[in-house]
């Protein structure tokens, strides 16, 4: 295992570079403009050593029979993720066939997973009435379809600062292959392949980023950790409450601010900045605000979600608990409001 993730590290650190050179020669850049976090044009597509990383670490795992090929096969729905948004970062792509894209590989991924059992929530009740769980039967798919469209969402929302997306890839795919270090070998294999892959790439992403990760890999990135999450919730239920508060800073700050602007009446779907990490970039600058995300992850999130993982009966109760700062923080920084809309 250990092998695996240092090869897997070293082949996303070499890819990055060799794709940065291919960007920079076929200016493949992203441009600064009014709702940018940089000020120089640099190199994009980065992503994509991530997904090639990862590809090479399940197709080993495959012929090595560590890997089934129905898990195979639902880890490559991920490529059309990763395809649709390799064309976006060439030349932009009507977000009617991304989003299209984006439904059939969840609805792909979910089938092959055989969806039904996936969403077994552990009940938030009290040690007297043990470990509960709810299964949603066909409702799961619909749910599941939504879960993935959102985690694969979050990752193009707040893929805008320097080593911040790669960051909370490579800590919550670090953090689930612990806990399935004893529950399910297999997936943790997979879980800390993909967490080797994110570590190469963010050696170029981190401040002042060399290359961006793009949407071929923000895409690939949200579904797959998406997909992983439900994966492990088959096996244990608690850890879908784990991945939950795992992704707290994604999900509050993508949440909040998309809320806001629905609520406020804005055009939510329209292009924006006013992120709570971005508005913390243009006031503290992009280090300072991963290193936070850094902070709040390893000092609070995992912790508690650690602390359900042993105790289950309190999922829902360490759910919100992660949460609530975190609402507290998007409300000081003033996430969605208009006076930080992109004209």
């Amino acid at each position: 295992m250990l092998l695996l993730f240092t090869v897997i590290l070293l082949l996303a650190v070499i890819l990055t570079g060799l794709i940065r050179r291919y960007a920079l020669n076929n200016k493949v850049l992203d441009i600064p403009n009014h709702r940018s976090s940089h000020s120089v044009p640099t190199p994009r597509g980065g992503g994509l050593a991530i997904v090639l990383a990862f590809c090479a670490a399940t197709l080993w795992l495959f012929f090595n029979r560590q890997l089934a090929g129905t898990t195979l096969a639902l880890f490559a729905s991920t490529l059309l993720v990763a395809a649709i948004g390799f064309c976006d970062d060439h030349g932009e792509v009507a977000a009617r066939w991304r989003f299209f894209t984006h439904l059939l590989a969840a609805a792909v991924a979910l089938l092959l997973m055989n969806g039904i059992p996936l969403l077994l929530i552990p009940a938030p009740f009290d040690a007297m009435l043990g470990r509960l769980t709810l299964n949603p039967g066909w409702l799961a798919y619909p749910l599941g379809i939504l879960f993935l469209v959102w985690t694969l969402n979050l990752f193009n929302f707040m893929d805008g600062t320097d080593g911040i997306a790669a960051s909370e890839a490579l800590f919550v795919s670090s953090a689930l292959a612990a806990y399935l270090f004893y529950i399910d070998r297999s997936l943790c294999t997979i879980a800390l392949s993909l967490a080797a892959a994110c570590g190469g790439f963010v050696i170029w992403n981190w401040p002042k980023a060399k290359i961006f990760m793009g949407d071929v890999g923000s895409g690939f990135l949200g579904l797959l950790l998406g997909i992983l999450i439900l994966l492990a919730a088959q096996q244990a239920a608690v850890l879908l409450y784990c991945g939950l508060i795992l992704f707290g800073v994604f999900v509050v700050d993508a949440s909040y601010t998309l809320s806001y602007r629905l609520f406020s009446g804005q055009k939510w779907y329209a292009a924006h900045c006013s992120h709570t990490y971005q508005l913390a970039a243009k006031r503290y600058g992009h280090l300072a605000v991963l290193l936070t995300c850094w902070v709040i992850n390893l000092g609070w999130l995992l912790p508690l979600s650690l602390w359900i993982f042993i105790h289950p009966s309190h999922a829902l109760a360490g759910l919100v608990l992660a949460y609530l700062p975190l609402i507290y923080l998007a409300y000081r920084f003033k996430a969605g409001h208009t006076e930080f809309i992109v004209p």
